[in-house]
Formats: C-alpha cells, structure tokens, sequence
C-alpha cells in the first residue's frame, strides 16, 4: 500500500479539476477577449485595493466564484466596496463577466469588480496581511476521497492564509452541502479558535443562508433539484 503525501493546497501549488467545459458562445468569448483584459488582476506585484480601484476601500475576495452569480450581487449591494474574484474554470469567468458587464442590459455594469483567472492561492498571498474585510470559500470542491482530502481548500495551511490577510474584525464565510466536507472543515476550524470567532449562537445560524448570502445557481440545484442539505459558517477575525 502506498503512503497518501502530506500537504495541502498552500504546498501542493497544483489545480485540480477542470479549466474549460463547453466551447463558449459568442458573446462570452467576446466579454473573456475584450472585457477580462480590463478587469483582470494585474500578474504580478501587491494586490491592494489602491492599485486595483484607486483608492483604499473595504476589499472583498472570493475563492473559486463559480458562475459569480454571489460576487456579482455582493458587489451591487456593496458599490463602495472592492471584489477580487478567482476562478480556474473558464466558463465560469465567462459567465461571471456577463454578470459584471450588466447581464445583457438588465443593469449597469459592475465598476468594483475584479478577476482571476487562476489558482486563487496565487492572488492571495499577494494582498497584504489584514487587508480583506470579507474572504469567502463558498461550495468548493469536497474531494471526498480521504486520499483526496490534502487538494481540500479547507486544510491548515490555506486558513492560516485566510486568517493572516483578514483584517481584525473581517469575515470569512463558508458555505458547502457536502456533509464529509463540513465534519472536515468544523474540525480544521477548531485548530483555528485563537485566530476566528464562530459567529454561531444554535443550529439555526448555520442551517439558514444569513441575510446578505446571495444565492448561487450551485446552491439552488442542491437544494432543489438533489435534496440536499446546505450549511453555512461565519468566522469573525479576532
């Protein structure tokens, strides 16, 4: 029997998954060609909500935003606010542009929004330590193997991350349906009670999607569609 590696994904410095699904239409090739140059963050160097907006604000940033249906709404509900958004999935940048860009008409376009294409961790390290107000990890991918369970962004390494660029006061939110993964991540998290306050009162505070939580297509359909259970967890910084 071969030994499982220790690590996780702060050591590994490898995505899992997959980057593309279905060819893109039209349009959102157009939004990836003209509009992801515009709003991507840059390549290298800090990554400050000066150099991204021009000038300090409370910055936001969500790790693997999937379709960005939830960065997206936060961002209009929170226009003086700055959002950082990393996703490997291409189609899912794609679809998140179509919500930046106004959703086809439906509203104005989205100005405090930025996106990477790519592994999150990447962006991350480059923000400054208590720098965010908000981090979020909203339906990663559980990896439910217990051989699988070092790719799980909810390990030691990524939240020491998590808390060493949240500001005192800032909040990480986590939100998954996934039963392996929540035994996984309360137990990660009780590593951490010197760094997070659980903001959890009864069984109430983590079976109900708080007010200002977005709902996701992904939430949704496993809700509705799968019958699933969906829990939600939100850690002060202390």
């Amino acid at each position: 029997m071969t030994a499982h590696k220790s690590g996780d994904p702060t050591t590994i410095n490898r995505l899992y998954g997959r980057s593309k699904g279905k060819p893109l239409r039209a349009g959102q090739a157009d939004l990836v060609e003209r509009l992801l140059p515009q709003i991507a963050v840059p390549a290298d160097g800090p990554v400050t909500a000066e150099r991204l907006f021009g000038f300090d604000r409370p910055l936001h940033f969500e790790i693997g935003f999937g379709g960005g249906e939830h960065m997206a709404a936060r961002a209009d509900m929170l226009p003086d606010h700055g959002f950082i958004g990393a996703e490997p999935f291409i189609n899912g940048v794609a679809q998140a542009l179509v919500h930046v860009s106004g959703d086809h008409g439906a509203r104005p376009p989205l100005a405090n929004v930025r996106i990477h294409h790519g592994d999150a961790l990447e962006v991350l390290r480059r923000i400054p330590d208590g720098s965010l107000s908000f981090l979020y990890l909203l339906h990663p991918d559980p990896w439910p193997k217990a051989r699988h369970a070092k790719r799980r962004m909810m390990n030691p390494g990524p939240v020491q991350m998590f808390a060493d660029k949240l500001k005192p006061g800032g909040e990480f939110r986590f939100g998954t349906d996934h039963p392996i993964y929540v035994a996984h991540a309360l137990m990660v998290m009780r590593g951490f009670r010197q760094s997070f306050e659980w903001l959890c009162e009864g069984p109430q505070d983590f079976r109900n999607r708080p007010g200002g939580w977005p709902e996701t297509r992904y939430e949704a359909k496993a809700r509705k569609v799968y019958g699933h259970e969906v829990w939600y967890f939100r850690y002060r910084r202390q």
